[in-house]
């Protein structure tokens, strides 16, 4: 599991949906955590944390700049293309979860989700990093 002293930035634009994702981390133990309503807020967050964020949980559907949009341009930054991104989402059809993996988020949830859930993807999700 990732250390519960690791940097973490939750997107999302409902901020309950936020809410939720961030008392699940909490209860899990973890401490350092950041929240964005879309990717461009996200990316100036990323930019300026030091030291850097750890993980990012993200939305798809975000105005301004999507969950897709952001990976992009996590994975196209040599700064960040190693850093370990979920993406959260009600998004669910093959294609979208292809295109997702295809642009290259590390892990992927399926809204509505359990902390059971958000628990084993970011063990499985650590694994993959940790490998």
């Amino acid at each position: 599991m990732f250390d519960l002293k690791s940097r973490i930035l939750v997107l999302d634009d409902m901020m309950t949906m936020r809410k939720i994702v961030i008392k699940n981390l909490k209860e899990l133990g973890f401490t350092d955590i950041q929240e964005a309503a879309d990717g461009n807020l996200g990316w100036a967050i990323l930019e300026a944390t030091q030291p850097p964020i750890q993980l990012v949980i993200s939305d798809w559907n975000m105005p301004n700049c999507s969950g897709l949009d952001l990976v992009k341009k996590v994975r196209a930054n040599a700064v960040y293309a190693k850093v370990p991104f979920i993406m959260l989402t009600a998004e669910a059809e093959a294609t979208q979860v292809k295109e997702a993996l295809l642009a290259g988020v590390t892990n992927y949830i399926i809204k509505p989700f359990t902390a059971d859930t958000l628990k084993q993807k970011l063990e499985q999700t650590h694994k993959k990093v940790a490998g």
